[in-house]
């Protein structure tokens, strides 16, 4: 299984990681099937995401992919945060191997929990901006 230099890159030195205690919305998603766990971190000023970090565990596809979305979102509004793909992520990356497309896939959906918190503390319903939180199919997938 090979990496681009891009996933190698962003897993020995990720952006944006660690603990934000004044977030304005947390998320967290993972597959206990796949191992991998990610918390996302968002803080919201004026509907833009000024700041992102996270914290993963798992293997370094895992840790890339949370890493480059942060990238990706960070100082973005909110509906291009929602509007960014784990295609997008993988393509930033340089690509991934098929078996670790469930990274990228948590990913997304770390954004998108993160979002749908941030809605809640605003006393606003997020699924009908967000749509609702998916499992990673793909983790079953990739496991069969």
């Amino acid at each position: 299984m090979a990496y681009s230099a891009k996933v190698m890159e962003h897993f020995a030195h990720p952006r944006n990681v660690g603990e934000m205690t004044d977030y304005s919305g947390v998320g967290e998603v993972g597959n206990p099937k796949c191992g991998d766990i990610m918390r996302m971190y968002i803080k919201v000023e004026n509907n833009i995401i000024t700041d992102v970090s996270f914290m993963t565990f798992g293997c370094g596809a895992a840790i890339a992919t949370s890493s480059m979305a942060t990238e990706l979102i960070k100082g973005k509004s909110i509906d291009d945060a929602l509007k960014l793909t784990n295609k997008a992520v993988m393509e930033a990356l340089d690509g991934l191997p098929a078996v670790k497309i469930h990274c990228s896939v948590l990913a997304e959906q770390a954004i998108k929990a993160a979002v749908s918190d941030y809605y809640r503390r605003q006393g606003i319903d997020p699924v009908p901006i967000v749509g609702e939180l998916e499992d990673c199919e793909a983790c079953e997938l990739d496991l069969q």
